[in-house]
């Protein structure tokens, strides 16, 4: 069996008299989506702070693409491939949609920001953006500026930007979040087909989206990790049933 793409063992984060993460092991293969679900307060997003560079663990080791990267800082991990989105947003509003993404191609190419405002209109940037906006559906928005798109499609160039990157995988946190029905059947479609394509690990409240996506999960209570399998098996699992699945049925009952 080939090395996981991503591998976490014994992740530790303490804050104060919180447990976020408490000897976490999980780990991602290429290609494969690997979905993160648990109560508020579980340690999901803390959990992706850790793997993104954003957060140092207490203990415990990281590695990606077979190299030890705990103690790399975000921008490191970005050209190794691993790319975040879904965080706070951090698109620039008063910019186009496509100077956007053209942006996020510049800033993977290693170039300085220094000159943007020429090197924005270099064919070289604006073609793979136009090529990302169209695969993403945003072609028709590509002049617009940021600040103009509504919450879905701020969601949509967000993971335009994190594809700018050319990653090998994804790190995306409640992509789901705030989305109205169609806006999430769009979103839906757009990761089912990245995930033919690079590994995603992917923290979500929403239960359909996840049990449609995932290839395997992982359940954290309190910053352990319950249970980790396939969906089906997940779905069957007592332990899960009691800590997460079934208050979310009894809520939705």
């Amino acid at each position: 069996m080939s090395e996981p793409l991503l591998k976490v063992e014994g992740l530790a984060k303490r804050f104060g008299g919180i447990v976020a993460s408490d000897d976490l092991s999980l780990d991602v293969a290429a290609g494969e989506l690997h979905a993160v679900i648990g109560p508020n307060g579980a340690g999901k997003t803390t959990l992706i702070a850790q793997l993104s560079g954003q957060l140092r663990p207490d203990s415990g080791r990281v590695s990606f693409a077979g190299a030890d990267i705990t103690a790399l800082p975000m921008h490191a991990r970005s050209r190794l491939g691993l790319a975040r989105s879904f965080q706070i947003t951090s698109l620039f509003l008063d910019l186009s949609v496509l100077d956007n993404v053209a942006l996020a191609v510049q800033a993977q190419a290693g170039h300085s920001f220094r000159f943007w405002r020429d090197a924005r209109r270099e064919p070289e940037l604006r073609q793979p953006a136009q090529a990302i906006l169209a695969r993403l559906g945003l072609e028709k928005r590509a002049h617009a500026l940021a600040s103009m798109l509504s919450h879905g499609e701020h969601r949509q160039l967000e993971l335009a930007m994190a594809l700018a990157a050319r990653p090998r995988m994804l790190l995306l946190d409640e992509p789901m979040a705030g989305l109205g029905p169609e806006e999430s059947a769009a979103m839906l479609k757009l990761l089912q087909g990245l995930k033919r394509e690079l590994a995603i690990l992917l923290v979500e409240h929403d239960m359909e989206a996840v049990f449609a996506l995932a290839d395997r999960i992982t359940v954290m209570v309190y910053g352990h990790a319950i249970a980790s399998g396939a969906p089906a098996d997940i779905r069957v699992n007592e332990d899960v049933r009691q800590a997460y699945l079934g208050e979310a049925e009894a809520a939705h009952g």
